[in-house]
């Protein structure tokens, strides 16, 4: 007997690695982005990131977004920077732009990952460069702990949002952001599994809904698929 498919929305893209992996456990992910960034291109956003560039710094990145916005401007010259950063994609990227050598340190959100750096950067003065969307939480415990935080915002985050008619077993959340545009047209129903990037995004979810979130352990898209698999194929098989 034929096992029933199961369908699976991702609000954001994924590689197709992931979706054919899901595919060979009878799980079909539809892709469709929510939101879209696009990288900042004024002088001023230009000046300040060449600058940067030039001089030692301690920066942070808690967005994909902003590492490609940033690495755009760079020469062949590696910055001498030490870098804190969170999530497997954005640690992924650093580590491709900048280099292995370069990070600081890594957590699994931006709170976690406020306190390490409070902890243990070498410096008080800090680059965080982010999108106009960005939360409060990172620069809001740094400054709490008298640290002096120059915030460069490189991407705007634009909202996206479809009108769903299809019934889906789940559906995945990589951002607030993302999951904010969803609701603004649709209701989840309380027999879809909401599947969320982290706690801010489920926290995000559980605002608009009564259906029961999963949260991945570690931030990136490859965890959050590993989820939407262990939950349809190896818990309830």
């Amino acid at each position: 007997m034929q096992q029933n498919k199961i369908s699976i929305l991702s609000t954001r893209p994924l590689p197709q690695a992931l979706v054919d992996e899901a595919a060979e456990q009878n799980i079909i992910i539809d892709l469709l982005s929510f939101i879209e960034t696009e990288p900042i291109q004024s002088v001023e956003v230009q000046q300040e990131i060449e600058q940067a560039l030039l001089r030692y710094a301690v920066v942070i990145f808690t967005s994909m977004n902003a590492v490609e916005a940033v690495a755009a401007y760079m020469q062949s010259t590696t910055p001498d920077w030490l870098i804190y950063c969170i999530g497997q994609t954005t640690l992924r990227l650093v580590e491709k732009y900048f280099g292995e050598a370069s990070i600081g340190g890594t957590a699994n959100n931006a709170t976690e990952l406020a306190e390490l750096v409070a902890r243990d950067a070498p410096a008080n003065e800090l680059i965080f460069f982010c999108g106009d969307q960005r939360r409060n939480e990172l620069p809001d415990i740094l400054r709490g702990h008298d640290m002096e935080v120059l915030e460069i915002t490189v991407y705007h985050t634009i909202s996206t949002p479809h009108a769903i008619d299809k019934k889906y077993n789940g559906i995945l959340f990589f951002s607030p952001t993302a999951a904010e545009s969803f609701f603004s047209k649709n209701k989840a129903s309380t027999n879809t599994i909401l599947f969320a990037i982290g706690n801010t995004t489920t926290d995000t979810l559980k605002k608009h809904s009564t259906a029961t979130v999963i949260t991945a352990g570690t931030p990136g898209k490859d965890s959050l698929v590993e989820k939407v698999i262990n939950y349809f194929v190896n818990e309830e098989r």
